[in-house]
């Protein structure tokens, strides 16, 4: 489960303020050149809004790295966040058994 990190996984957006920067692009470049608002990659690279799959073909494509590994930082991050916001709801549910 994802609760054996103690650290947060590496939100998406963070990846994606390196890339943008390794690139010498600003986030308005970027924004155009997949087609969405400087808002939206500003908050994405803000940790404040998820790498949607959408998103994730969007800029896969643009930097040549495919969808897949911006969709499963996402998906370590929400992982993690639920495991820790749920934490003890979870803890009540039993594991059934398989019959035999």
């Amino acid at each position: 489960m994802a609760g054996n990190r103690k650290r947060r996984p590496t939100h998406p957006g963070r990846l994606l303020r390196d890339e943008i920067e390794a690139r010498e692009l600003n986030q308005g470049q970027v924004a155009d050149l997949v087609g969405v608002g400087r808002r939206t990659i500003n908050e994405i690279c803000q940790g404040r809004r998820s790498m949607s799959t959408d998103m994730a073909h969007r800029i896969g494509k643009l930097f040549g790295n495919g969808p897949t590994l911006w969709v499963n930082m996402q998906k370590a991050v929400d992982m993690w966040d639920a495991e820790r916001e749920h934490r003890a709801d979870y803890a009540k549910i039993q594991t059934l058994e398989i019959a035999r």
